[in-house]
C-alpha cells in the first residue's frame, strides 16, 4: 500500500452514491488525501479542469455520462493522474477499456479505502486479469432498488410501480440494511 506523495495529495472522488462518497472521503482523508467529491461526470469535469487532481476514484455507471468519459478528461489534463475505476458491474471489457483510456486500476465494488490506496501503486497493465468478487444477488437487488428510488426522488409508490413490485414489499426490502460481501 502506498501513501500519497504529499501530505495532502489531491484526490477527486466521483460517484453518484452520496453515502458511499461520504464514508469513503472520510477514510481517504484519514490516509492523507485532500478529497473533493462530485456526483457525476458533468459535475466533476469543471472541478478537474480548475485543478487537475493527482489521484481520482471514479464510478463506472452514474446518471449522465459514464465514468469512462471522465478518464479521458483527466488523462488529457494530466497524464500522471492515478485513476482507480470502481464498479458494481464488473466485466472484462470495461476493465480493459478503462485501463487503455488511462486508468491505473479497476476494482469491483465493494472496495475499501485500503484497497483503493493500494490500487494507486499498480502500474496500468491492459493484459492483467480482472480479479473480481461477484456481488451477492441480494446486494445487487438492494443497489438496483436504491438507484430506482433515487431516480424517483425517494417516492416509494413511484419506485414500486417502476419495479413492478407491491409497495409494502418494497418497504420491507428498504427496511433491511444492505448485505455486506466482505
Amino acid at each position: 500500500m502506498i501513501a500519497p506523495r504529499e501530505e495532502n495529495a489531491s484526490l477527486l472522488l466521483v460517484d453518484d452514491d452520496a453515502t458511499f462518497c461520504r464514508v469513503l472521503s472520510v477514510a481517504l482523508e484519514k490516509r492523507g488525501f485532500a478529497v473533493t467529491v462530485a456526483h457525476s461526470v458533468e459535475e466533476a469535469t469543471p472541478v478537474a479542469e480548475a485543478s487537475p487532481p493527482e489521484f481520482a476514484v471514479i464510478d463506472l455507471k452514474m446518471g449522465g455520462a459514464p465514468g469512462l468519459a471522465l478518464i479521458k478528461v483527466l488523462h488529457g489534463l494530466d497524464p500522471n493522474t492515478r485513476i482507480v475505476m470502481l464498479t458494481g458491474y464488473a466485466s472484462i471489457a470495461t476493465a480493459v477499456e478503462s485501463i487503455k483510456l488511462g486508468a491505473t486500476q479497476y476494482l469491483a465494488k465493494p472496495a475499501n479505502a485500503d484497497e483503493i490506496v493500494a490500487a494507486f501503486s499498480h502500474a496500468p497493465d491492459s493484459n492483467a486479469p480482472l480479479k473480481t468478487q461477484p456481488a451477492r444477488i441480494e446486494r445487487l437487488e438492494w443497489e438496483h432498488i436504491q438507484r430506482i428510488l433515487s431516480e424517483h426522488k425517494g417516492n416509494i409508490s413511484a419506485t414500486a410501480r417502476a419495479l413492478n413490485m407491491h409497495r409494502r414489499t418494497l418497504q420491507r426490502k428498504l427496511a433491511k440494511p444492505p448485505l455486506r460481501t466482505n
